[in-house]
């Protein structure tokens, strides 16, 4: 068979096989894409009843449209009249495979039986029951997906009944007690099933277990399986009795409805998810934590406002240097004064028990700054100093705050130490730098180039400042990645200044990280993306810039989204209020198919600023993926408007409108974009996308393999788009993943 071509599939490989056929990995030849061929074996397609079965075994997998069920694409049959199907190809393991390295997580064990479980529940909605739940027709997906195989011995429920009274079907050890009876079963058998294979998740372990057909038929009528916490006694008592009510001998005493099940699993989750943020958030509270204000301007000139904001966000990395010390990020203390909280609301939305306050008077080469340090419990002041320096002694000044608050804090942090050394700096860069620091933070257009201006300005005042290296490296990077100049000049540029930066430099935390970006983006050198990475984690574990920037290059271009998320939740932690960590959160979501939290993110960023582009764009992206077509093309409208018409955003609303039926308006938000690429940098993947949305492949695969060639960011999630998922067999989808040096797994 392995190399024959039946119709336009070209077999390649035998994947597996059971009772009611073998698999084959086959090849798309019309529409390049990698399938799987399941056919019927030959003495069985010969009985009229059975090929009767497998007509309506088609027809009931192919009425099913959902994300955790395998999609049929086809039906056929060869010249000797075997039938076969032609489903979807995934990456990753079957839950089989997946169990023989041992027991699963709680956390993962729910995830993946909510998702079969949610699929189940479409099938039941349309009269359709599995009937052969078990670990080997769960798969589970690269990008953190479970999807349910092999509909084989489904039925349409109502239907004439097409198995002989006392034929049993199914791997008996996923048998509820009516099937092993050979008894007509409905949808409540796969609810048994699923307990079966939610309890070996857990333990390890089957509930019921023989070497024998006979008597492991036998357990399953009469025995009743250990129970869950003597197996395994960190599982919660909720989840305990979801299992126990799935295993109930009894269908009458068992739930009734899958949507039962799944909806006793996610309150089992949301308490799991309660549980586990009111022990982050007492652990938080535990450590001596601080949030630093916005410093207040009083100086005469009101253009020193870039001053102020930069001497409090100075403070802040001081801080941070101060082991046993959680210190919010800039982003999230800085939102406080847009969002119009006291320090009580503050000290509830950051996690902290004190807030740092200060006001900063700057009148020629004098600076005075007053600081103070209230409580968020009680709004009482703490601590408060006011200091008057000479602008040549504004790091020193910096590094007495952060000394005089940890003196303060002594009790709780025991004896501060291991601060990292503090280079000496020409003052007028200094200012220079955070003039730069204000315009950066600001993020438009005319802010970037004033941002780029100060900080050559720096350079060029102190050839040695490494910081202000860095910071050229960091804009460099932003502008490449947003598309507003050539990536590959723009990360060449900042390769270069991060490289200076380092030499003058190494012990950069967040540079060797930004460096292990640059090496992902420009390079595809993958060992070299790790190296910088950990560097980066040896110097500076707990800095969410770190972390953030680690979860985007050193896991996610591998398709590691999950443990990115991981990453991703801890940097939210730090900086709850910052919408780029929570934008590339949402993101990491998306790829690993958690659409509800991601939909939750989405909110989240809106709440914080319903005018920045980003929240919307979750919102878009989110509903593109549970088919809300008309939802997301309107969510996207509204985040390529927010944006001022960008690339970025213009890219993914074609993709929508494409996907959503409005092809015409694809085609010409494509135009358009021609029109500004001829005049101004357009992202290849812009096109891409817009094609993908259309489902033109080969214009598609064109446009991608531009994006490679001129270094485009976005085509870096290749293995975590969703809408490759189709075409992962393809060769010009491998093609992709060599050129950038990645492997298919």
């Amino acid at each position: 068979m392995i190399g024959a071509t039946i119709s336009h599939y070209k077999i390649l490989e035998k994947l597996g096989g059971g009772g009611m056929g073998i698999v084959y990995k086959a090849e798309d030849t019309r529409l390049k894409r990698t399938v799987a061929l399941k056919f019927l074996p030959p003495d069985l397609t010969r009985d009229p009843e059975a090929k009767e079965r497998f007509a309506h075994e088609a027809q009931a997998a192919s009425a099913l449209d959902h994300p955790n069920i395998c999609n049929i694409h086809d039906i056929g049959d060869t010249d000797d009249g075997q039938f076969f199907i032609v489903m979807a190809c995934y990456e990753g393991e079957s839950l089989k495979e997946r169990l023989q390295r041992g027991s699963l997580g709680i956390d993962e064990a729910l995830e993946i039986a909510g998702q079969v479980a949610s699929g189940l529940s479409k099938a039941h909605e349309k009269g359709i029951a599995h009937r052969d739940i078990k670990p080997a027709n769960i798969m589970l997906t690269s990008d953190g997906g479970a999807k349910i195989l092999d509909f084989g011995l489904a039925k349409l429920a109502g239907r004439a009944r097409l198995t002989k009274t006392g034929t049993t079907v199914g791997t008996i050890a996923y048998m509820s007690p009516e099937q092993a009876r050979g008894e007509e079963v409905d949808g409540r058998t796969d609810i048994w099933s699923l307990g079966v294979v939610l309890y070996e998740m857990m333990t390890g372990r089957l509930p019921f277990e023989s070497d024998y057909d006979q008597a492991m038929i036998y357990s399953i009528l009469n025995e009743q399986p250990k129970p869950l916490k003597s197996v395994r006694p960190d599982v919660p008592a909720e989840l305990e009795e979801v299992v126990r009510k799935a295993l109930q001998k009894d269908f009458r005493g068992r739930f009734q409805l899958m949507d039962e099940l799944l909806t006793d699993l996610r309150a089992v989750k949301k308490h799991l998810e309660a549980k586990s943020s009111k022990l982050h958030h007492d652990a938080r509270m535990s450590l001596p934590s601080i949030a630093v204000l916005p410093f207040v301007n009083m100086s005469a000139d009101p253009e020193n406002e870039y001053f102020s904001d930069g001497l409090a966000e100075e403070i802040i990395n001081a801080l941070t240097r101060i082991p046993g010390l959680r210190v919010i990020a800039r982003t999230s203390s800085f939102m406080v004064g847009r969002l119009g909280l006291d320090v009580r609301e503050a000290g509830a939305r950051l996690g902290v028990e004190s807030i740092l306050e200060g006001s900063v008077r700057r009148a020629g080469s004098r600076v005075r700054v007053t600081a103070q340090l209230v409580s968020t419990r009680d709004g009482s002041h703490l601590w408060s100093e006011r200091y008057d320096r000479e602008l040549t002694d504004l790091l020193a000044l910096e590094d007495d705050v952060a000394a005089a608050i940890a003196e303060h804090l002594r009790g709780e942090l025991g004896r501060a130490g291991g601060e990292r050394r503090r280079q000496a700096v020409n003052h007028e860069a200094y200012v220079s730098f955070l003039e730069g620091r204000h315009h950066f933070a600001r993020g438009t257009p005319e802010a970037l180039m004033k941002a780029t201006v100060c900080y050559q300005r720096a350079t060029e005042q102190d050839p040695g400042f490494a910081l202000a290296y860095d910071s050229l490296a960091e804009l460099h990077w932003f502008l490449g990645f947003f598309g507003n100049v050539p990536p590959r000049d723009a990360f060449s540029r900042s390769t270069w200044y991060a490289l200076r930066a380092l030499e003058l430099d190494d012990t950069l935390a967040e540079t060797h990280a930004l460096l292990g970006m640059l090496r992902k983006e420009l390079d595809y050198n993958w060992p070299e993306v790790d190296r910088e990475c950990h560097r980066a984690l040896e110097l500076n574990r707990e800095s969410p810039l770190v972390r953030l920037r680690y979860a985007i290059s050193g896991l996610m271009p591998h398709g590691r989204v999950v443990e990115a998320i991981g990453e991703l939740d801890a940097v939210v932690r730090v900086d709850p209020l910052s919408i780029p960590s929570r934008w590339w959160l949402a993101v990491m979501l998306y790829f690993s198919r958690q659409l509800e939290r991601m939909a939750e993110e989405g909110q989240q960023i809106i709440a914080l600023d319903p005018n920045h582009f980003l929240g919307h764009w979750v919102v878009g992206m989110q509903r593109d993926a549970i088919a809300a077509g008309a939802k997301a093309v309107a969510a996207l409208e509204k985040a390529h408007e927010l944006s001022g018409g960008s690339p970025f955003t213009m890219g993914f609303l074609a993709y929508a409108c494409g996907r959503a039926g409005r092809p015409d308006d694809a085609r010409r938000l494509i135009e358009s974009a021609r029109a500004i690429a001829a005049k101004a940098y357009v992202p290849p993947s812009t096109f891409a996308l817009g094609h993908v949305g259309l489902d033109q492949w080969d214009a598609a695969f064109d446009w991608w393999n531009r994006a490679i060639e001129v270094r485009d960011p976005l085509v870096m999630p290749v293995k975590s788009y969703p809408f490759f998922d189709p075409v992962r067999g393809d060769a010009r989808y491998q093609e992709m993943l060599r050129l950038m040096n990645l492997s298919e797994g």
